[in-house]
């Protein structure tokens, strides 16, 4: 048994294909249920989301859709996970798009006593010309390439939810949700989903300097978890290497991350939406 939890916030253009996708999945071997939290929004996502109310009767899954005021996205999260009925939980943004094996996939993935966090296979995707480079770059990173980054899309068996309470307030939820979990208790399954980056360079600036940020903070305030931290960094070796294989990306990234350190914050976190 599987609830997912969809935080959304003003997610009316993105929603509806996540939602579709999402109801298109193979059949699950366990109940499963759907929770979409409405956060703050003040655009059609919860109408949107409402929508898709059918569909769910017809899939045979559990459904509903509630409406939040301004939480953040901790908030939102914790506000799905009290509504959730069962003990295994997939968190899934409101922007991403499942392949149709993937939710079965990671129930697999899942059932098992001890603790276990489980993602599929990121397939980075964007529009601008600036950030197919900047994505196409950062799909080949050893992170990317060796890890379980569970970049908008990550389940937990039960004895792995119980690792934490309540979300903390922290910026980045994955970084933090991640790290609760050894590398050999982390599972790839090898099922994709489309996971959308942040348009433009000041876009991609503005959200790369915000996963900085969030990064550092869970490395101030939860120290232990850095012990589960088996990211590989980006050698100067493998750098060349993507850098003669793809000058355009690599001068791409390698412009935002160094906008990152030289340019000044903004007064206000950004997505890039």
């Amino acid at each position: 048994m599987i609830s997912i939890i969809v935080p959304a916030h003003n997610e009316a253009r993105l929603i509806g294909a996540c939602l579709t996708a999402l109801f298109a999945s193979d059949r699950c071997p366990v109940p499963v249920e759907v929770i979409v939290v409405a956060n703050g929004c003040t655009d059609a996502t919860r109408e949107i989301a409402q929508g898709f109310s059918g569909q769910a009767s017809q899939k045979g899954w559990s459904y509903q859709v509630l409406d939040r005021p301004a939480l953040g996205k901790p908030g939102a999260l914790n506000a799905g996970d009290a509504a959730a009925r069962y003990p295994a939980r997939a968190y899934l943004d409101a922007d991403v798009t499942v392949s149709p094996g993937l939710l079965a996939a990671l129930w697999h993935a899942l059932d098992r006593a001890e603790p276990a966090y489980a993602s599929g296979q990121v397939r980075i995707t964007a529009v601008s010309a600036a950030s197919r480079r900047y994505g196409r770059l950062w799909q080949r990173v050893p992170f990317m390439t060796y890890g379980v980054p569970g970049c908008g899309l990550f389940a937990v068996n039960a004895a792995g939810r119980a690792r934490w309470r309540a979300f903390p307030p922290v910026i980045s939820d994955d970084t933090f949700v991640r790290l609760s979990f050894r590398p050999d208790e982390r599972h790839l399954v090898p099922f994709p989903y489309d996971w959308p980056i942040a348009e433009g360079l000041r876009a991609l600036i503005a959200v790369r300097r915000r996963q900085d940020a969030g990064v550092a903070e869970i490395a101030a305030r939860f120290p232990d978890l850095l012990a589960n931290d088996d990211k590989l960094p980006l050698r100067r070796r493998r750098a060349l290497g993507l850098a003669l294989s793809d000058p355009l990306g690599f001068v791409t990234y390698a412009g935002v991350a160094a906008a990152v350190r030289l340019l000044p914050a903004p007064k206000q976190w950004s997505r890039g939406r």
